[in-house]
């Protein structure tokens, strides 16, 4: 008789190489679609080219100064590319996420194995649902900190299970690594994201010692915080008292104390979820099976994935700064939720209402002007929407006869994930080029001439022009009128909220930028473009 496990595997192995595979289609329709973007993007891998520029692998530099709004990790991944590949380039930046999001899916199939090892046709779905939703999608391909910190947490939740199952020294040392990681990564968020499953481990992994337990999940935050402080105290002496006030304060209480502030409704996450979750939020099947699993048959496994994302979701639901990013680290829990409700199930078909709203998206993407939608000055190309609604029409026809169609559902928002990009992203790709403008301040810097930078500075020049000096930024109409009047041989780089609004002024450089027009000019020309009654109207600030 054959061992059930052993007939599943191939089944289970397709499912994770599927998934690896449409996150390499991913991660190349966005290289395709566009650049770095400001302002995240360019930001973050400016301060890894200072820190490179500097060889001070300790503070990171934004624009020549200390900058302390984000540790250093992912930075230092940068560097370490860098140093690899044998120099600086743009495209190792650009596959730092999708190689944690390919990790990411490793842990979440071998989280699935220790969860629930009697069930081995988990984690073959947990991994295609977790690549298949939308924000993940969008976010492993993007040069920022979420997919990593997911990563730091799926670390994590491998410690605590660990420790649960009676590998306690082993599995607290993991949980420890896990937050000095996630501090390293994002700062002390990782605690939010790994101890609320930390925390209830008696609720979901009934008959631990309580005592002896909450002893682990101590000497684990202590590791955690040497890590981090392994790198926060030489960096918080060599960056200076400001710097070091900043890490040590700015970016543990001061900001506790500001998110409390309640800016957005406690609701704002909900209405966001189906676009988050897309397509399984529509997917009728998937909640079919899920909610009685959660009233009826609810395991210790799936305790779990609900005291992880539970009481992250509704911590960040009272915090008042929220972004929809800020929930990737819990996706994990609801692939895997999901995955074992599934499980319990033969059949759980639905496949026709995602498969139409695709569809009518594609539709849209053919004339989005009849919609009164317009993208800065650039058109939005139709054959991506011809080609989603051909892909949407075949991926139906194969999958509609699908007892639980996870890999037509997956290919779907494949699809329209890189119909968005390559009709909407592909077209706009020069408003978020910063090389022509970069190029021309590089030029003036490297022959001794001082930049000047209209408002406040994001950084967006420096990687792409490999800039080794600082740009002078300067807020407000009158301090950018006085500036250029001050240096009457220097330059300046000024945003219009038109393009033509520069027609007939002599630029160094000029470029669509963000719906309006970023220029390189000398501060001569800008003293006469400012000293124009209507000047104050066509900046764009």
């Amino acid at each position: 008789m054959s061992d059930p496990a052993r007939s599943l595997a191939p089944s289970r192995q397709r499912l994770l190489w599927l998934s690896l595979a449409l996150l390499a289609v991913l991660t190349l329709v966005a290289v395709l679609s566009r650049p770095l973007t400001p302002l995240d993007e360019t930001r973050y891998v400016g301060v890894a080219w200072e820190m490179w520029l500097r060889g001070d692998f300790l503070v990171p530099y934004k624009n020549g100064a200390p900058y302390d709004h984000k540790p250093p990790l992912m930075m230092w991944l940068f560097q370490l590319g860098w140093a690899l590949s044998g120099g600086v380039n743009e495209w190792w930046p650009r596959l730092v996420s999708p190689l944690a999001s390919a990790a990411s899916l490793l842990l979440t199939w071998g989280l699935a194995r220790r969860l629930w090892p009697q069930r081995p046709g988990i984690a073959g779905p947990a991994v295609l649902m977790l690549l298949g939703g939308m924000l993940w999608m969008i976010f492993s391909t993007m040069a920022m900190f979420d997919i990593l910190m997911a990563l730091c947490t799926l670390i994590g939740m491998h410690g605590i299970v660990m420790a649960a199952d009676g590998q306690a020294r082993r599995g607290f040392a993991v949980l420890g690594l896990a937050i000095g990681l996630g501090v390293l990564a994002k700062g002390p968020v990782i605690l939010l994201q790994v101890l609320p499953a930390a925390l209830l481990a008696p609720w979901w992994n009934r008959g631990l010692r309580w005592g002896r337990w909450l002893g682990g999940i101590g000497l684990s935050i202590l590791l955690g915080a040497a890590i981090a402080l392994a790198w926060a105290i030489p960096a918080g002496y060599s960056g200076g008292e400001e710097y070091r006030n900043a890490i040590f304060w700015g970016q543990t209480a001061n900001r506790m104390v500001e998110s409390f502030a309640h800016r957005r409704p406690i609701w704002w996450y909900l209405p966001l979820l189906p676009l988050m979750l897309f397509p399984w939020f529509l997917w009728t099947g998937l909640w079919r099976a899920t909610l009685p699993y959660l009233r009826q048959r609810l395991d210790r496994g799936g305790r779990f994935c609900i005291a992880w994302s539970l009481p992250v979701l509704l911590a960040f639901s009272f915090i008042s700064g929220k972004q929809p990013h800020y929930l990737i680290p819990i996706f994990p829990a609801f692939a895997l939720l999901t995955a074992r409700a599934l499980d319990e199930v033969e059949q759980a078909r639905g496949l026709w209402l995602p498969a139409l709203l695709v569809f009518v998206l594609g539709g849209v993407m053919l004339a989005p002007e009849k919609l009164g939608i317009h993208l800065d000055e650039a058109t939005v190309l139709a054959w991506p929407g011809v080609a989603l609604m051909l892909a949407t029409v075949l991926i139906y026809a194969l999958g509609r006869r699908s007892a639980k169609p996870l890999v037509p559902l997956a290919l779907l928002g494949v699809a329209l994930a890189s119909a968005i990009q390559l009709a909407v992203l592909r077209p706009q790709y020069d408003s978020y080029d910063m090389h022509p403008v970069a190029r021309a301040v590089k030029q003036v810097q490297d022959a001794g001439g001082q930049v000047g930078h209209m408002g406040f500075y994001h950084n967006q020049y420096q990687f792409a022009g490999r800039l080794e000096q600082p740009l002078v930024q300067i807020e407000g109409l009158e301090a950018v009128r006085s500036w250029v009047a001050a240096h009457p041989q220097s330059h300046i780089v000024l945003y219009t909220r038109d393009m033509h609004q520069l027609d007939g002024v002599p630029v160094l450089a000029i470029q669509r930028y963000r719906g309006g027009s970023a220029a390189l000019m000398t501060t001569a020309t800008a003293r006469a473009f400012l000293a124009r009654p209507q000047a104050a109207d066509e900046l764009k600030w």
